[in-house]
C-alpha cells in the first residue's frame, strides 16, 4: 500500500449530552472513550490537544504517555500537536514584554518536561497578546516577540518539537502588515508557522496568499470555516471577541458547506503545489452553538476531507 503523504487529525473541542448537560470528553473515562470512538469512526487518524489538559492526563491516566496508549487502543495513532494556551499580561507573560521572556523561558522548560513522554511535532502558540488600540502593535514589539519565540524554538528543539505560531483574528499579530514583518523578525529554523484558514478570513486575510507566501514556514494547519469577516472591530472586545460580538453570534463552522467563505479546494491545491506532507489537523471550535452538533460537523468535515480534498491531492 503507498504511504499517505496527508493525514487527518481532530482538534480536541467537543461537547456531548451528558444526564446534567453538556459534557466535554475530558469529564470522565468513559466519555473520552466515546469521543476517540466517534473521531476514529469517521476516519481521523490522529488527534491534537490542548496542554493545559495537562493536569487532568495527570489525574486520571497518570502521564501522557498513558494517555496516549489510551488514544491508540481506540484505534488512532498519536497525539499529533499540543496548543499552549496561555493568558498573557503585560506586567508577568507577554511575548512583546522583553521583560517577561525569562518567565516565558522557564514555562516552556517546565511545559516541554511534561510532554517529554510523547512526541509531539508542534507546541502551538498565539505570537502576540491582544491589542486595543487603534495603532495596533508597534513595530518593535513585534520584533521583540520574535526574539522570544525565537528562544522558546531553541527550547522546544531539544525535544524534536516545532515552536509554531498561530494567529487569531482578534491577536496582536493579526494584519497582512504585521504577520509578514513578525516573520521578518523571526528565525526561520526555530519559528514556524500554523496557519487557520477561518481565523485568517474572519480578519479579511487570504489564508490561500498568505500561505502561498509563507509555505516555507508552515508546519501544520486548522482547516475549519467561517461565515462573516469582522467589518465591525469585533476583534476589540473584552475579555473574549469569540464571544461577545453583537452582530456575530457563531464565528466557526465545519469545512464542506456551501456558506463557508474558505476556498479549501484553493487551500489544497496549494498545499500539493507547495509539496506539503504530513497532518492536517481539522478544529470544531464552539461547533454546539445555535443548535450545532460536534459529532455531526465533524462527520461532515471527514466526508468533505476524503471525498473533496484528498481527491485534488491525489
Amino acid at each position: 500500500m503507498t504511504e499517505r503523504r496527508i493525514k487527518w487529525s481532530y482538534m480536541d473541542h467537543w461537547r456531548s449530552n451528558g444526564p446534567s448537560g453538556p459534557i466535554d470528553q475530558w469529564h470522565s473515562r468513559l466519555a473520552m472513550s466515546r469521543f476517540l470512538k466517534q473521531v476514529a469512526a469517521v476516519g481521523f487518524d490522529a488527534i491534537d490537544t490542548f496542554d493545559f489538559r495537562i493536569w487532568q492526563i495527570f489525574e486520571e491516566y497518570g502521564s501522557v504517555a498513558n494517555y496516549q496508549e489510551f488514544v491508540q487502543e481506540h484505534g488512532l495513532e498519536r497525539i499529533v500537536n499540543t496548543f499552549h494556551g496561555v493568558y498573557y499580561d503585560d506586567a508577568v507573560y507577554a511575548p512583546e514584554v522583553r521583560e517577561t521572556r525569562p518567565a516565558i523561558l522557564e514555562d516552556f522548560k517546565v511545559t516541554m518536561d511534561r510532554w517529554s513522554g510523547i512526541q509531539l511535532d508542534n507546541i502551538i502558540v498565539m505570537p502576540g497578546s491582544r491589542d486595543y488600540s487603534d495603532d495596533g502593535v508597534s513595530d518593535d514589539r513585534i520584533k521583540v516577540a520574535a526574539e522570544t519565540w525565537g528562544e522558546v524554538g531553541r527550547i522546544t528543539r531539544e525535544y524534536g518539537v516545532n515552536l509554531t505560531c498561530h494567529h487569531e483574528f482578534y491577536g496582536g499579530i493579526r494584519t497582512p502588515r504585521q504577520i509578514e514583518l513578525f516573520y521578518q523578525y523571526a528565525d526561520p529554523e526555530y519559528v514556524k508557522f500554523f496557519l487557520d484558514t477561518a481565523q485568517h478570513c474572519i480578519a479579511d486575510v487570504d489564508p490561500v496568499a498568505l500561505y502561498d507566501q509563507h509555505h516555507e514556514r508552515v508546519s501544520g494547519f486548522h482547516f475549519k470555516d467561517t461565515r462573516f469577516v469582522d467589518t465591525n472591530e469585533d476583534y476589540k472586545l473584552r475579555p473574549d471577541a469569540e464571544l461577545l460580538a453583537k452582530t456575530t453570534e457563531k464565528w466557526f463552522y465545519e469545512m464542506g458547506t456551501a456558506e463557508g467563505l474558505v476556498d479549501f479546494e484553493a487551500m489544497m491545491r496549494a498545499v500539493k503545489d507547495h509539496g506539503y506532507t504530513g497532518w492536517i489537523s481539522v478544529e470544531h471550535d464552539k461547533a454546539n452553538k445555535i443548535g450545532g452538533d460536534y459529532s455531526e460537523s465533524t462527520a461532515i468535515s471527514r466526508w468533505y476531507a476524503k471525498n473533496v480534498l484528498e481527491e485534488i491531492y491525489r
